[in-house]
């Protein structure tokens, strides 16, 4: 299944976003990656993607809005980076929260969103942690999320790694046991979502695996 209108990456510089891109454009979409740096426009084009320079921390609704006008889906993958709570509120909750309103009020149906394993309301991180406000942040926007009304898809990779992708993963009990996921296998499951419609509404949580990607998420 093709992807007639753009694909939006919010958060286009990031390791995750850069290879989603790329394979993206490789199968015939078009790519628009939102970026806060100008400097990071060569990266972008390099993938394919159209670099759009806009600061999603301190736009509102109405900005956010013009940013994605266009768009067909879009695919948040930006991220704070911790270290700060102060920017991971602002960033992985709020501004989050208002790309979400603002595909709402644009009519874009169609938003997947890089979460992390284990995100959910409870999630159970103590509030001395320092991961705590990133669990807030992501419970808070996630839950925004499936009740916007848009068709959308959580992804949930476990613990993020540089070791090169396979095209494979590991869903349910086929999880790995070190929850070990390739930056490259959630690029690829995140380009392979906005392909299939049968994705939408659905939280799916997977580690580095075994089974190939298509195969993985036809399972429930």
């Amino acid at each position: 299944m093709g992807i007639e209108r753009p694909v939006t990456i919010i958060g286009g510089h990031g390791k995750i976003a850069l290879r989603a891109a790329r394979l993206l454009t490789d199968s015939g979409a078009e790519v628009n990656s939102v970026i806060r740096n100008p400097d990071h426009e060569a990266d972008v084009r390099a993938t394919g993607a159209t670099p759009v320079v806009a600061d999603i921390e301190t736009l509102d609704v109405d900005g956010l809005r013009e940013v994605l006008r266009g768009s067909g889906s879009v695919l948040f993958s930006a991220g704070a980076g911790g270290g700060n709570p102060q920017r991971t509120y602002a960033v992985d909750r709020d501004a989050a929260i208002r790309t979400i309103d603002a595909c709402v009020a644009e009519g874009i149906g169609r938003y997947v969103m890089v979460s992390y394993q284990g995100a959910r309301e409870d999630h159970g991180v103590p509030e001395d942690n320092s991961f705590f406000p990133y669990a807030e942040s992501k419970a808070a926007a996630d839950s925004h999320l499936r009740g916007s009304g848009l068709d959308w898809t959580i992804l949930g990779p476990g613990k993020l790694t540089e070791e090169p992708g396979r095209g494979s993963i590991g869903i349910g009990d086929q999880m790995r046991e070190d929850r070990a996921t390739s930056r490259d296998e959630v690029a690829a499951v995140a380009a392979a979502v906005l392909h299939r419609p049968d994705t939408v509404n659905r939280t799916i949580e997977f580690t580095d695996g075994e089974t190939p990607i298509g195969e993985g998420l036809t399972r429930d």
